[in-house]
């Protein structure tokens, strides 16, 4: 049986989001974040640094598996919102060919761990910011998901690198 990966350092009321302010819940449904508790926080057993708050598309899908992460395999679709790898979102941002390509996710700036600045310039999160997002600094999300990733009962469900 699989085991559920230790907790982060930080609780999730004690991580920031990309705007400084307290990390905002992202979804659960379907359940994400590397600690799968809805929150897209990070800790030192996250080596992908899944801190990204995005909406899938379609797109951002065929790229990613073209990477050799098949988000699919798990039960993810076009529509759902996930916790993307930093690194991951910055090679659809590098592929892109204009701020309206749909291979870049949008991004809830929110949910969006403080540690994607790492990688991911600020300004670049907010030409990708989900509507509403740009300037909030926090709050509830809109329009939830309601589909749940497939999973063979043999514990959390992991994205493959």
């Amino acid at each position: 049986m699989a085991t559920k990966p230790a907790s982060s350092t930080k609780p999730s009321n004690h991580n920031l989001n990309v705007l400084k302010k307290p990390l905002g819940l992202f979804s659960k449904q379907p359940m994400t974040g590397f600690y799968r508790d809805g929150y897209c926080r990070t800790g030192p057993d996250d080596k992908g640094n899944h801190a990204v708050a995005g909406l899938l598309t379609k797109e951002f899908l065929d790229f990613s598996a073209s990477r050799g992460n098949n988000l699919r395999e798990i039960g993810l679709t076009d529509g759902c919102k996930w916790c993307l790898c930093t690194n991951r979102w910055k090679e659809a941002l590098e592929a892109a060919k204009s701020d309206d390509d749909p291979v870049v996710p949008k991004v809830f700036l929110h949910a969006t761990d403080e540690s994607a600045l790492k990688s991911i310039g600020l300004e670049d999160l907010k030409r990708f910011a989900a509507e509403g997002e740009a300037g909030s600094g926090g709050g509830a999300t809109r329009n939830p998901v309601t589909q749940t990733p497939s999973s063979d009962g043999r514990g959390p469900i992991r994205e493959t690198h």
